[in-house]
C-alpha cells in the first residue's frame, strides 16, 4: 500500500513505562469474521506480515494525542499506540473508531476509563452522572478551583470529567490570563493557588490538555505558575533561565519552522519534568506517564525530521571536517552531534540502525578522527561520547572503517591510535576519560562480538591490523624506558631504582599503567597467538614485572595478574619463556620483601604458586624448586612450597624408575630355543629378582609364561652377554639401559650392523598355530640391530655386547 496517510508505527508500553516500537506498516479498518467486529489491522510494509489485529470494542477508551497519535489499552498493563505519518490518516482512523463507538470525533477521548470496582463505581454514580461544573474563572474563585482540582485526583472517573470540562470551555487559557494579572498585582495568595491548579492539571495526565499547555503561547505562563510553590519563601526563576541563560544555538540554520518549534517545546517540557516538578511519590508515578510519552514521541519526531533532511546533516559534517572552521564553531557542531546521538537512544533498534548508518554514510568516523585529536578538552569529551555511541551500536562498523583507512607512514593518524593517545594523555587526575576509552577499546578488540558468520575473516584481519599498527602505541608507556635495559641484571637494577623515583610511583601514571595492563591481560585471555608473539618479541613480561617494585600495591597486583593469566593458559611456549628469562625472580623477591604481612599481594603470589602445584606444571615446578626453594623453604604458614618440593621429588623418582625399568624380552613364535642346564649367574639372578618386585613386571612375566607353548620345545639361555642359537630365524633380545650404560666402556673395535627404521613387530609366516601378545615397552629410545645368520655370532665372539652397546647411550638395544 503506497498511501502515506495510512502509514503508521505500532508501539506497546513495556513494564518500564517505555514505548517499544513493534514495526512500521499500513493501517486499515475492516470487519474480521473471527473477531466478530470492525478491527484495526496493521500490516508490515516490509513483508506484509500482521503487526496488529485489534477489535474496536465499544467499551475501550481511545485517546487521540498530538494530532498524529491514537492510544488505548486492551488489557491490564497492555497499552497500544499508533503513530501516524500524516494527520489526515490519524483523523480518518479516529472517525472510524468514533463511528463504531457512536462518539463525537471532535472529542479526543471516546470513553471514561473503567479502573475501579463495581462498588466504587456505584458510590460515584450520583457524582459523575453529569460533567464537573467549574467555578467561574475569576480571582476570587481561585481557591475554590484549586480545591476542586486537588479533590478529583484520587478518582479516575472524576479526573476524566474534569479534563473534559477544562477542554470544552477553554478554561486553561483563562487561568493563564489570571496568572498574568496576579503577577502584575503581586498577589502571592492567588499565585500559590495557581501553582496548585496547574500542578493538578498536569497530574490529570491528559495529552489533549498538554497540547494546550505546552503550546508556544502558553508554556512560559505554565512555567511561571510553577515558580510559585507555596513551600518556598522566594519563587524560583525558571523563566529567566529558559529565556536568558539557556540559549538555542543553530549550528546550521534550521529552515523548517515546525522542527524548530518542536525542539523548543521538547526542551522546555523536559525541563518541567526534570527540574520544576517535584519527584513524584509512589502513588503519583503514573500521573505523569502521558507526559513521559509526550516527550518520547517528540524526540522520535525530531530525530526523524533531522535524519530526513540530508542537506542539513551534510552541511554539519562538511563544516565539522573543514580545517577552516573556527574552533568555537566546531565545538558547537560537535555538541550538536552529541545531542543528536543522545536523542537517538529513544529510538527502537531498527530505527537506531538506520540512524547510525545515515551518520556513517555522511562521514561521522572521519570527522571524529579529526576532532578527537584537537586540544580543546570540551570538544574531545563530546567526541568521546559520540564515539561511545557508535562503538556500542556497532563495533564491526568501526572496525571496518579502521581497516579501510589508508595506511600512511605515520600511524598516529589512525582512529584507534588517536583513541589510545587520548587515553594515555588524559589530564583528569581520576582518569575518567581514560577509563571510558579503555572500555571502548576492549569492546573493539573483543573477538566475542566479531561477526564470524557475516565475515569469517574479521577476527583475523582486525587483530593482525591492531597488533601491527596499534599495539606499539598502547604499550608505549610500558616499553619507553626499558627498550635498551634487558641485556644485564645490573642495568635492570639501575632501571628499577631510577623508575622507583620517577613515573612508577606517580599515582596518575600508576593508574594509567594499571589500565593498560588490564587491557593486555584481556588480550592474553582472548587473543592467544597474536599476543603470544608480541610478548615473546618484545620481552613484554619482563618489563611488566618491573612494576612489581612500585610502591602502589594495586599496580604490582596488576603486573602479577598479567603473569597469572599467562601461566593459567598452561602453554609450554610461555613456560619456556618464563624459565629462560628467570621471570619468577621479581615475583619471589616481592614475596620475600613483603615479609610476614598478610595482605592481598601475599595472597595473590601464594595463589600463583598454588595453581602451579595443583595443575602440576612440571617444567615450572622443576625451575622453581631448582632455583628458589632455599629462599622459600622457610615459609611454613602455607604448605604450598613444601607441596611444590613434594611434586618435584615425585617426578624425579618417577623418571628414575622409568629409566631403570627393564624391557621384557619378546620372543617370536618362529624361534626355537634351548635352555642350558647351567644355573644363572648371581648378577643375572639379581637383575631378574629386581624385576619381580615390580607389579607390571609380574604381570608381564605371567603373560609371557602363558604364551610359551610346549611346541616350542627349548628355551634360550643368556649368560654374561653370550648368546646360544639353535635353528633360530629371529631373536629379539632386550638389554636394560643400566646394562647398556655399563657396557659403554667395553671394547668397541667392531662396527654394529646398520640400524633400520622403527616399525611394528612383524608376524612370522609360521604363526598359524599361535599368536604373540604385545608386551608394553618402556618409553625409552630403542635401537634395533639385525643379525642375518646364526653363524654371524658365536658363543665365543669377543665382547659382542660391548660391540653393540658402544654407540648406544641411554637406549635399550634390541637384537633382531
Amino acid at each position: 500500500m503506497s498511501d502515506t496517510r495510512r502509514r503508521v508505527k505500532v508501539y506497546t508500553l513495556n513494564e518500564d513505562r517505555q514505548w517499544d516500537d513493534r514495526g512500521t506498516g499500513h493501517v486499515s479498518s475492516t470487519f474480521v469474521e473471527r473477531l466478530k467486529g470492525i478491527s484495526l489491522l496493521v500490516r508490515a510494509e516490509s513483508d506484509g506480515s500482521l503487526l496488529l489485529e485489534s477489535k474496536i470494542s465499544p467499551n475501550t477508551a481511545y485517546q487521540k494525542q498530538q494530532d498524529t497519535l491514537i492510544v488505548w489499552s486492551e488489557a491490564d498493563n497492555y497499552d497500544l499506540a499508533l503513530s501516524f505519518q500524516e494527520k489526515a490518516g490519524c483523523d480518518e482512523i479516529w472517525e472510524k473508531i468514533c463511528q463504531v463507538q457512536g462518539k463525537d470525533p471532535a472529542l479526543d477521548i471516546t470513553q471514561d476509563p473503567i479502573d475501579e470496582s463495581e462498588e466504587e463505581r456505584f458510590e460515584e454514580i450520583q457524582e459523575t452522572s453529569h460533567l464537573v461544573e467549574l467555578p467561574p474563572c475569576e480571582l476570587s474563585r481561585l481557591e475554590e478551583i484549586a480545591d476542586l482540582v486537588t479533590s478529583v485526583l484520587s478518582s479516575p472517573i472524576r479526573r476524566e470529567k474534569l479534563a473534559l470540562a477544562l477542554m470544552s470551555e477553554g478554561y486553561i487559557k483563562k487561568l493563564l490570563g489570571l496568572f498574568r494579572v496576579c503577577e502584575d498585582l503581586d498577589n502571592r495568595e492567588g499565585l500559590h493557588h495557581l501553582y496548585e491548579i496547574v500542578r493538578g492539571v498536569l497530574f490529570l495526565n491528559k495529552a489533549a490538555l498538554f497540547e494546550v499547555m505546552f503550546s508556544d503561547d502558553c508554556i512560559m505562563d505554565v512555567v511561571g505558575c510553577l515558580e510559585y510553590d507555596p513551600a518556598l519563601v522566594q519563587p524560583k526563576r525558571h523563566r529567566e533561565f529558559l529565556t536568558k541563560t539557556a540559549k538555542f544555538k543553530e549550528v546550521i540554520p534550521i529552515t523548517d519552522s515546525e522542527l524548530r518549534q518542536k525542539i523548543h517545546q521538547t526542551y522546555r517540557v523536559q525541563y518541567i519534568q526534570d527540574i520544576i516538578l517535584p519527584t513524584p511519590s509512589v502513588f503519583e508515578e503514573n500521573f505523569l506517564s502521558t507526559l513521559t510519552s509526550f516527550i518520547f514521541f517528540n524526540k522520535v519526531e525530531i530525530v526523524s525530521m533531522l535524519q530526513e533532511d540530508e542537506k542539513f546533516l551534510t552541511e554539519v559534517f562538511a563544516q565539522l571536517t573543514d580545517e577552516a572552521t573556527e574552533d568555537s564553531k566546531r565545538r558547537e557542531l560537535v555538541n550538536f552531534v552529541k545531542e543528536f546521538c543522545a536523542f537517538s537512544q529513544t529510538l527502537q533498534p531498527q530505527n537506531r540502525d538506520a540512524f547510525f548508518k545515515t551518520l556513517a554514510n555522511l562521514g561521522i568516523l572521519p570527522a571524529l578522527e579529526i576532532v578527537m585529536g584537537m586540544d580543546d578538552l570540551q570538544v574531545r569529551a563530546a567526541a568521546t561520547d559520540i564515539f561511545s555511541y557508535l562503538v556500542e551500536f556497532s563495533p564491526s562498523m568501526v572496525r571496518e572503517f579502521v581497516m579501510q583507512e589508508p595506511q600512511q607512514t605515520d600511524d598516529d593518524v589512525l582512529l584507534i591510535n588517536v583513541v589510545i593517545k587520548q587515553m594515555i594523555c588524559d589530564s583528569d587526575p581520576e582518569l575518567g576519560g581514560a577509563v571510558q576509552l579503555m572500555g571502548l577499546l576492549r569492546t573493539l578488540i573483543d573477538p566475542e562480538n566479531m561477526l564470524a558468520s557475516t565475515n569469517k575473516t574479521e577476527k583475523t584481519e582486525f587483530l593482525s591490523f591492531f597488533y601491527k599498527y596499534c599495539m606499539h602505541v598502547l604499550t608505549a608507556p610500558l616499553l619507553a624506558n626499558t627498550a635498551h635495559d634487558k641485556s644485564s641484571k645490573g642495568k635492570l637494577e639501575k632501571l628499577i631504582q631510577r623508575m622507583s623515583k620517577c613515573w612508577i610511583n606517580n599515582f596518575q601514571t600508576a593508574q594509567l599503567l594499571a589500565l593498560i595492563l588490564e587491557l593486555l591481560t584481556f588480550c592474553v585471555e582472548h587473543h592467544t597467538y597474536h599476543i603470544k608473539t608480541y610478548i615473546m618479541n618484545k620481552d613484554l613480561l619482563r618489563r611488566v614485572l618491573v612494576l612489581m617494585n612500585s610502591k602502589h600495591t594495586f599496580l604490582a597486583l596488576c603486573a602479577l595478574r598479567f603473569m597469572r593469566r599467562i601461566i593459567g593458559l598452561k602453554d609450554e611456549y610461555y613456560n619456556r619463556y618464563i624459565i629462560k628469562g628467570n621471570l619468577f625472580e621479581p615475583v619471589i623477591n616481592a614475596l620475600l620483601d613483603n615479609g610476614t604481612r598478610y595482605n592481598l599481594l601475599n595472597s595473590a603470589i601464594i595463589e600463583l604458586f598454588e595453581f602451579i602445584k595443583v595443575e602440576d606444571i612440571k617444567s615450572l615446578i622443576a625451575h622453581i624448586v631448582d632455583n628458589f626453594y632455599k629462599a622459600l623453604e622457610s615459609i611454613e604458614y602455607v604448605q604450598t612450597f613444601k607441596g611444590l618440593k613434594g611434586r618435584y621429588e615425585q617426578e624425579k623418582d618417577r623418571q628414575s624408575q622409568r629409566l631403570n625399568r627393564s624391557v621384557e624380552t619378546v620372543i617370536f613364535p618362529s624361534c626355537r630355543y634351548r635352555r642350558d642346564a647351567r644355573s644363572l649367574d648371581e648378577d643375572e639372578e639379581l637383575w631378574f629378582n629386581d624385576d619381580d618386585d615390580d607389579d607390571d613386571g609380574e604381570a608381564v612375566e605371567k603373560r609371557m609364561e602363558d604364551d610359551f607353548s610346549d611346541t616350542y620345545g627349548k628355551y634360550m639361555e643368556a649368560k654374561k652377554g653370550e648368546l646360544f642359537f639353535q635353528d633360530c630365524n629371529m631373536i629379539t633380545l632386550s638389554v636394560p639401559v643400566g646394562a647398556a650404560n655399563g657396557a659403554n666402556g667395553a671394547n668397541n673395535n667392531g662396527k654394529a650392523a646398520a640400524i633400520p627404521p622403527a616399525s611394528p613387530a612383524v608376524t612370522p609366516n609360521n604363526s598359524s598355530t599361535s599368536s604373540v601378545k604385545t608386551v608394553a615397552l618402556p618409553a625409552t629410545p630403542v635401537v634395533k640391530v639385525m643379525l642375518s645368520k646364526r653363524g654371524d655370532l658365536s658363543p665365543g665372539s669377543p665382547s659382542l655386547t660391548s660391540l653393540l652397546l658402544s654407540d648406544c647411550k641411554g637406549c635399550a638395544v634390541l637384537f633382531i
